[in-house]
């Protein structure tokens, strides 16, 4: 991962709008054409309404016309590691592979790195549509 990743994350969950939970996370994606694309998440007071940091990214990704995460990197808070939600790795694998490194990271560095194969094992994805073999 390089700093330049990273410190995205970082600037997005700083920017984060967390007043229910108290609890930032930024996200930044590097796009196949090398281009990183930020994202924060923001709540709502619906609570169901708000939106993941990597689901943010996602949408600036798909906005500027990017289909293809090469890598993403996700800073949150706290001693323990904060890894994309079940709904944030379906949303991921939509336009990445099992071998797309997931950088895993505190206010401080990174703390893990991990596969989207490893975090999402087994996963559907859009080739499970696409193949109409049957």
């Amino acid at each position: 991962m390089d700093e330049k990743l990273f410190a995205r994350a970082l600037d997005a969950k700083q920017r984060a709008y967390a007043p229910y939970s108290n609890f930032a996370v930024g996200a930044a994606i590097r796009g196949a054409g090398g281009k990183i694309y930020a994202g924060c998440n923001v709540e709502n007071a619906a609570y169901p309404q708000g939106c993941c940091a990597e689901a943010s990214a996602i949408s600036a990704m798909v906005l500027d016309g990017e289909q293809t995460i090469s890598e993403i990197c996700v800073v949150g808070g706290g001693e323990l590691l904060v890894t994309p939600c079940g709904g944030c790795r379906q949303r991921i694998r939509e336009f990445a592979s099992d071998n797309t490194p997931i950088y895993i990271c505190g206010p401080d560095g990174l703390r893990k790195t991990l596969s989207l194969g490893e975090l999402l094992p087994l996963s559907f994805g859009p080739e499970n549509i696409l193949d109409k073999k049957d």
